[in-house]
């Protein structure tokens, strides 16, 4: 991780993106100084890992409890078939480090939760949440509002996706809770039940991964719209996402 000017390694690793209009040398820096943190390194967390890797975040946690299963390897292209049965943290790791020796990678081999989920949001710049568990979803959701820590949502099954950023540090954007009733424990849809295409988690987590990186560089971005996309039909649209002032979860700041 960098903290004072660009090296000549890094001003060469990163060029292409430091000649962007709106990133420069100090967007790149600042990019070096982040910490985000990604919930999941499954369809969706392999893309977003690789490209945050790979755009030079400097520092990285990574939480998921599970271990790589062969059925993995169909979509979750972080992991490889020499690290079935390593957990996916571990193999996640490792491939990021062989892409960016310049970063710093922490795991977590547990499922957050309380106060060592809330710590975690606390100290993270962005959270990237990449599971299918819409319980867990609504936890993170909360920390985020409780930390003011922008979140960055996606969700992938057969052909269709969706993306958005909840960053309860604009007034008008809405939380995750404002989208959504309360569910119980086993609701909802997986990839796992109804399937999906190979591709189709690179798609939307490479989305995510853009949306975390121009959170950081202070970029437009999805905040209070969600975007879906259905690649069967090659359709994308953008839907306004109000905020609900009565929200349980963010009605009551200011």
């Amino acid at each position: 991780m960098s903290s004072g000017h660009l090296s000549a390694e890094q001003s060469e690793r990163y060029s292409r993106q430091i000649s962007l209009s709106g990133i420069g040398p100090a967007g790149q820096q600042r990019l070096l100084q982040a910490r985000v943190l990604v919930i999941g390194l499954g369809g969706l967390g392999s893309p977003v890992a690789l490209y945050l890797a790979a755009a030079g975040i400097g520092q990285l946690e990574l939480v998921d409890y599970d271990i790589v299963d062969n059925s993995n390897l169909q979509r979750q292209i972080i992991h490889r078939s020499n690290t079935v049965g390593r957990f996916k943290v571990d193999s996640a790791k490792e491939q990021l480090l062989e892409l960016n020796p310049d970063i710093q990678v922490a795991v977590r081999k547990q499922a957050l939760e309380g106060q060592a989920l809330q710590s975690a949001v606390d100290a993270a710049d962005v959270v990237v949440e990449c599971t299918d568990n819409l319980a867990s979803r609504f936890e993170v959701n909360a920390a985020c509002v409780k930390a003011a820590t922008p979140l960055v949502s996606g969700g992938v099954m057969q052909f269709e996706g969706q993306v958005t950023v909840f960053d309860v540090r604009d007034p008008g954007s809405p939380c995750l809770q404002c989208l959504h009733a309360p569910v119980q424990e086993g609701e909802g849809e997986t990839c796992s039940r109804v399937g999906v295409l190979a591709a189709a988690p690179g798609v939307i987590g490479s989305l995510q991964a853009v949306e975390a990186l121009k959170v950081l560089l202070n970029l437009p971005t999805l905040t209070g719209t969600l975007l879906l996309v259905d690649l069967l039909h090659n359709d994308y649209h953008k839907i306004k996402i109000p905020r609900n002032p009565r929200c349980p979860v963010c009605g009551t700041r200011v």
